[in-house]
């Protein structure tokens, strides 16, 4: 049982705002921390503080940046007196003090000595014992041999060659653990150098590979639309080269033990994941997988997931979705994009915006709609259900939300799924000039490398909207480890889908 604070935490921010706390509270960007900080170094749960067996302590969540006591980054730490905090290096600070008692760290204190016990120096002709320092001071002594015994003298050359013997032998021990060290240290960093070059390799192969799934998209829409057998040969020629990579990025995988060090069954459902929306794992950035687990526990404060799954299924909307987004070549795990804009709702219609009203399952804009082939109702500038409006079809806009990821996927995102997703909620006009300039290639230009340089330029909205879909994907893969009582809606066949 955790006892109660006896003292009061004061915390008190840069603009002279103080908050007070007599129990365990967070730190952090959300907005459900008990103290919300926005600042882009701030992770969205940064730290934690809490008393416990008397003392006030403070405890890193796995932040990207780190938590730092007057200087120095800890992982846990007590509170005492007065101090600053500062989250992440740079980051804001936030200076502290207890009021109460404070809390008591026990010090050794020396045991007083006895009256009897205290004496002065005992010489031989006391008629005491002789002490142990006067064998000491008479054998082994600094004193020169001339004067003393003759046992004395071989006493004290005995020990002199055995003084000698002992440093020669130390000598040899010292000399041989110190080359075993370098040797060990030459392999130590041998190994490591050769893992930093795996690491590189399987990145570089991992983005090749990207790179060559645009290409047999825009080869296979070619061929569809021209009926090209030019284009066909290619496509047989590129994807039999995209298997071969395929094959030499798992074996770099398993070589560099990436599933297997310590990794939990979550933990890897997240890093698979991420491969699968197009971003690498082995480059997956500090602090990643700690920001699922926060909006995994989102997911797990609503029963939404489940109602909208439950939904679907009744509805037979999955196996319609799956089939328009297998046509377009993309991961299934789109699904979850439609669950996140309208809980799979097609009569679903959003709030006016400069763009217009977004309307339907899959909340199109009517200039997006259009550019897809959907036919606009004379209700767009109302916020209701417009029958004549096929962006409430649910097959005719799935069908154009597929074309239109697929699009997004296979030119500005260069195949990350995350930036798709960022580029689908932000809006195309926006995200497009901010991503257009990063470099053309999936390995810079990835969701990795935005929340990395232009973290500060997204807007939380955008930001939590890709995250939401992706850890809703992530429990998709097995919502019973993530505590939900449903099925991965995506291994439905068409006959469960409809039962």
């Amino acid at each position: 049982m955790i006892d109660k604070p006896a003292s009061v935490l004061h915390i008190t921010l840069a603009d002279g705002t103080t908050f007070s706390f007599s129990q365990r509270f967070t730190v952090g960007r959300h907005s459900q921390c008990a103290l919300s900080i926005q600042d882009s170094v701030v992770s969205r749960r940064h730290a934690d503080m809490f008393w416990d067996n008397g003392q006030w302590w403070i405890q890193d969540l796995g932040s990207a940046n780190g938590v730092f006591i007057d200087g120095q980054r800890i992982d846990r730490a007590t509170l005492f007196g007065t101090g600053r905090i500062q989250l992440g290096a740079g980051g804001p600070t936030l200076f502290y003090n207890l009021e109460g008692p404070a809390p008591v760290s026990p010090v050794e204190q020396p045991a007083a000595v006895p009256p009897q016990a205290e004496t002065t120096a005992t010489s031989i002709s006391s008629g005491d014992p002789p002490s142990l320092d006067h064998y000491r001071d008479h054998y082994f002594g600094k004193t020169l041999d001339q004067g003393a015994g003759e046992h004395t003298i071989m006493v004290r050359r005995a020990f002199a060659e055995v003084q000698k013997k002992q440093r020669m032998t130390y000598g040899a021990i010292i000399g041989l653990v110190v080359l075993l060290l370098v040797a060990t240290g030459s392999v130590a960093w041998y190994k490591h150098s050769q893992v930093v070059e795996q690491r590189k390799l399987a990145a570089e192969v991992f983005y090749t590979m990207r790179a060559l799934e645009i290409d047999l998209i825009k080869l296979r829409v070619e061929t569809e639309q021209r009926k090209s057998m030019e284009a066909k040969a290619q496509i047989d020629a590129v994807n039999d080269q995209k298997k071969k990579l395929e094959q030499s990025y798992d074996r770099y995988v398993d070589s560099l033990d990436i599933y297997s060090k310590g990794l939990s069954e979550k933990e890897k459902i997240i890093m698979l994941m991420a491969r699968r929306f197009g971003e690498c794992e082995i480059n997956m950035p500090d602090g990643f997988v700690e920001e699922v687990y926060g909006f995994i526990e989102n997911w797990q404060s609503s029963k939404r997931l489940a109602r909208v799954i439950h939904r679907a299924k009744r509805q037979g909307y999955i196996p319609k979705i799956l089939e328009a987004l297998n046509e377009a070549e993309l991961p299934a795990e789109f699904f979850y994009l439609a669950v996140q804009e309208s809980n799979l709702d097609h009569h679903a219609v959003g709030p006016p915006t400069r763009f217009g009203i977004a309307k339907g399952m899959w909340q199109f804009i009517p200039s997006t709609a259009e550019r897809y082939g959907l036919r606009i109702g004379p209700l767009k500038d109302e916020e209701v259900v417009d029958l004549l409006d096929e962006r409430h079809n649910f097959d005719k806009s799935t069908r154009a939300a597929a074309t239109y990821l697929r699009d997004i996927y296979t030119t500005d995102a260069q195949a990350s799924g995350l930036l798709v997703m960022a580029s689908y909620n932000w809006g195309e006009r926006r995200v497009v000039k901010l991503i257009q300039t990063m470099p053309e290639n999936p390995r810079e230009r990835n969701f990795w490398q935005l929340i990395s340089a232009y973290r500060d330029k997204v807007p939380d909205e955008t930001y939590d909207y890709v995250f939401s879909i992706f850890t809703a994907a992530v429990i998709g893969q097995n919502p019973r480890l993530f505590g939900f009582d449903f099925d991965n809606p995506l291994m439905m066949t068409d006959a469960s889908a409809n039962s």
